[in-house]
C-alpha cells in the first residue's frame, strides 16, 4: 500500500498542470513569445543542467544553499538552473562572443531553486523574459521595461505598477556614509527583505551620527512620482547616488515617450534578490498578490566574469505568478475547446475517419469518437469532451 501511495506522489515544490491550467499556461507564454520576436528579440534555449561553477561565478555561494544539485561521472558538481540570466551571460560569452551586438536574446524555461513552497512560489516554476546585451545607456533599460510592460499587458493584465529603483543609488549613500562591507552587505539584505525593524536595529548598532543614520532609514520610504526623485537629490551629496538619479530620470522620461510612464513609479528600496545587478532595477507588482509577477535589471559585470566585457540589461517574469493573478483578478483565462466532435453509428467507423481528416486538413479542431454509438449519447460526450459542434456521421 505504502508504494502505491508513493508513486502517486510527486516531489516536494512541483506540481502536475491539468488540461486547463496547462492550456491557460501555454496561452501566456504563447502570447509572451510572439510579443518578444515583435521587438526583435531571439528566443534562445539552454541546458536545463549546467556546472555548479558557472552558476554561482559572480554570487559567491549566497545562492547555492538554494540549488539542486548532483555529480556527474567524472565528479564534477552539477546543477539544476536556478534563474536564466547567468546560462544566458554563459552562452554570450562562449558561443556568441563574435556575434553582432547588440544581441537581444528571449527565453522561456523552467527554474529550479529550493525554497519554501507556497501558493506562487514552487520550487520548480516558469519564467519568461528578455537579456538585451551591448548598450550601456538609458535607451536599452527604457526598452526592457516597456517590453515587460507590454508583455503583461499581452498576458492578460492591465491592473499592476512598476516599482524603479538604482542599486547605484544605495551603494553611493553607503559608501557616502563610510560603512563597512559586511554592514553593507546586512543592510541590503534587510531591504531586499523589506524588514524595516531589521533595518533599523542594523543601523541603530552602528556609530554613524544620527544625519547618516536618518538617511539610511529613509531609502526604504523613498518611493513615489517624479517629485521623490528630488527629494532624494536634496538629501545626497555623493556624485554616485546623483548620476544614479540622474539615470531613473532619463529611463523615465523614455518610458513616457513610450506611452507607459503610468505603469510606473519609484522606490529607491528596491535591491532585488541577486548580487549582480549594478545600475537600475525594477519590480512588477499586481493587486491580489503580495510578491513581485516580475523583476530585473541591469548587470554590466556578469559577461566580465565569464571573460567578455560587456554591458547588459534584462528581466524575467513569472508564468505561474501571471496566472495566479489572472485568477484572483477574475479576468478572462485560456478556454480547453475543440470545434467539432464526429461520431458514428455501427459500422460507419471508416467513413467517420475519413470525415475528421477532412476537417482537421480544413483546419478545425476534431475529435473522433473511437467507439460507435447512437446520435443522443455522442451528443452528450460531445459536450463533456468541450466541443462546440457535433458532426454525426450515420
Amino acid at each position: 500500500m505504502y508504494k502505491e501511495e508513493f508513486v502517486l506522489e510527486i516531489p516536494y515544490g512541483t506540481r502536475d498542470f491539468l488540461p486547463q491550467e496547462a492550456a491557460e499556461k501555454r496561452a501566456i507564454e504563447t502570447a509572451l513569445a510572439g510579443t518578444f520576436a515583435k521587438w526583435g528579440y531571439d528566443e534562445v534555449v539552454t541546458p536545463t543542467i549546467e556546472y555548479l561553477d558557472t552558476l554561482t561565478i559572480g554570487n559567491g555561494s549566497v545562492l547555492e544553499p538554494h540549488m539542486f544539485k548532483f555529480f556527474d561521472k567524472n565528479n564534477r558538481t552539477l546543477a539544476l538552473r536556478h534563474e536564466m540570466t547567468t546560462p544566458i551571460a554563459r552562452m554570450a560569452a562562449s558561443r556568441l562572443k563574435n556575434a553582432d551586438l547588440p544581441l537581444k536574446l528571449a527565453y522561456i524555461s523552467s527554474v529550479y531553486r529550493y525554497e519554501q513552497a507556497q501558493t506562487g512560489r514552487q520550487c520548480e516554476f516558469y519564467q519568461a523574459g528578455v537579456e538585451l546585451m551591448g548598450v550601456p545607456n538609458a535607451a536599452a533599460d527604457a526598452e526592457v521595461i516597456a517590453l515587460a510592460i507590454e508583455g503583461l499587458q499581452q498576458s492578460g493584465l492591465q491592473n499592476f505598477q512598476i516599482c524603479l529603483g538604482q542599486v547605484a543609488f544605495i551603494n553611493g549613500v553607503m559608501q557616502q556614509v563610510k560603512l563597512t562591507a559586511k554592514i553593507q552587505s546586512a543592510i541590503k539584505y534587510a531591504m531586499e527583505k523589506r524588514d524595516l525593524v531589521g533595518l533599523g536595529n542594523i543601523i541603530d548598532d552602528t556609530d554613524l551620527p544620527e544625519g547618516s543614520k536618518n538617511l539610511l532609514k529613509q531609502i526604504p520610504l523613498l518611493h513615489g512620482q517624479e517629485e521623490m526623485l528630488k527629494k532624494a537629490y536634496d538629501m545626497i551629496v555623493n556624485e554616485q547616488s546623483k548620476r544614479a538619479l540622474d539615470n531613473l530620470q532619463e529611463i523615465f522620461n523614455l518610458l513616457k515617450v513610450y506611452g507607459v510612464a503610468d505603469y510606473v513609479s519609484f522606490d529607491l528600496g528596491v535591491i532585488r534578490d541577486f548580487g549582480y545587478y549594478t545600475g537600475m532595477v525594477f519590480e512588477a507588482y499586481t493587486p491580489g498578490l503580495g510578491f513581485p509577477i516580475c523583476g530585473g535589471g541591469r548587470y554590466d559585470h556578469m559577461l566580465s566574469d565569464f571573460g567578455n566585457a560587456c554591458p547588459a540589461t534584462g528581466f524575467a517574469m513569472g508564468i505561474e505568478r501571471i496566472m495566479l493573478a489572472l485568477e484572483r483578478q477574475g479576468l478572462r483565462k485560456a478556454m480547453v475547446e475543440k470545434d467539432i466532435y464526429v461520431a458514428y453509428q455501427e459500422g460507419k467507423a471508416s467513413q467517420a475517419i475519413e470525415k475528421v481528416m477532412e476537417l482537421r486538413l480544413a483546419g478545425k479542431t476534431a475529435e473522433l469518437a473511437l467507439r460507435a454509438q447512437d446520435k443522443a449519447a455522442a451528443q452528450k460526450d460531445g459536450q463533456a469532451r468541450k466541443c462546440k459542434q457535433l458532426v454525426y456521421v450515420e
